[in-house]
């Protein structure tokens, strides 16, 4: 397995594909815990061993489904949680965000203990949040550095200003946010304060919510509670444009021998070193599709192809509705 480090002097090295386990527990339809549970152990086997989470996945379910899988090979892999979405209890589908100080501490005490873990290896906040100053959020992490709690900190969703401004209280290690081929954004500045900021760039969403993988021809065929299904990409004026899209990418990829998703992961992967992409999947032969990409090498003439078919701006609507899009820091 090819590696990749984290930044922020943190001296994490972690597997150059990911797994990202938000599907495991909600969003992408019923899951299937016996089958995640293969999926995190197949992935151990084949290398990987950077894990991505977060306390508002399934409300806390996703953290407790990774604990036996972290009690039996705690010292292998690195796990990457995240907090500051908070969920109404009533109402899943209402959220808030808080990052106030003291929030920070019982929100890494609560994900600590559905862990099992003693560490967390990376705490990221998921968003920033308008009330609090972000040096509030990131001093609150850095005590949980100092605790022993927490090895290395990141942000998620946020721009250069508000990660700037958080490197000045304690070094970032990363920074996670959407990118693929139909979601160029942080080319726009986020990726170079990343790299003038020695800052590793986490890649969620490197399949464009599998849309790029070419398996998605119809919106009936995601599940009636498929989150998808409310995303502006998925809504009716814009399905049939970004399906144009990905035929493209599957033409490309057919000339490569690869399959859709290896190719738009081999995308992300040669962006840069410094370039980590998270693929989440809930089953074994989507995973092994996606670890394919670290053997497709895309030539500069393959790579300005890519270009010319998912420039930036190439896909139709938002990546979130507006009232989430409010909630992404500059």
């Amino acid at each position: 397995m090819q590696t990749r480090k984290l930044g922020g002097g943190s001296g994490i090295s972690v597997s150059a594909l990911g797994l990202g386990c938000m599907g495991m527990s909600e969003f992408y339809g019923a899951g299937d815990e016996a089958e995640s549970r293969a999926t995190l152990d197949h992935a151990l086997a084949r290398g990987v061993t950077f894990y991505d989470t977060a306390d508002m996945y399934g409300v806390g379910k996703n953290e407790e489904l990774l604990a036996p899988f972290l009690k039996a090979n705690r010292t292998r892999v690195v796990i990457a949680t995240k907090f500051g979405i908070v969920r109404s209890a009533t109402d899943p589908m209402v959220r808030g965000i808080e990052g106030s100080a003291a929030y920070v501490k019982s929100a890494c005490e609560a994900s600590l203990k559905r862990l099992g873990v003693e560490t967390i290896d990376l705490y990221y906040a998921h968003r920033k949040d308008p009330k609090t100053p972000i040096e509030e959020t990131v001093g609150a992490m850095a005590a949980l550095v100092k605790e022993g709690k927490v090895r290395a900190l990141g942000l998620s969703e946020v721009g250069p200003v508000t990660l700037e401004r958080a490197c000045a209280v304690h070094p970032i290690a990363a920074l996670q946010t959407e990118y693929s081929l139909w979601t160029r954004d942080p080319e726009d500045g986020v990726l170079a304060a990343c790299r003038k900021l020695g800052v590793a760039f986490v890649a969620y969403s490197p399949l464009g919510r599998g849309f790029l993988t070419g398996q998605i021809k119809r919106i009936d065929d995601l599940a009636k509670d498929d989150f998808r299904r409310f995303s502006p990409r998925f809504s009716p004026e814009n399905f049939g444009k970004n399906l144009e899209l990905v035929k493209k990418v599957g033409d490309l990829a057919a000339a490569k021998k690869c399959t859709p998703a290896q190719l738009a992961l081999a995308w992300v992967l040669a962006q840069g070193d410094d370039v980590l992409p998270i693929p989440g999947t809930k089953r074994r032969t989507y995973l092994d599709d996606n670890l394919g990409a670290l053997d497709v090498a895309l030539t500069k003439d393959e790579l300005a192809a890519i270009d010319a078919i998912a420039p930036k701006g190439a896909a139709s609507g938002l990546r979130y509705p507006e009232t989430a899009m409010k909630a992404i820091a500059d």
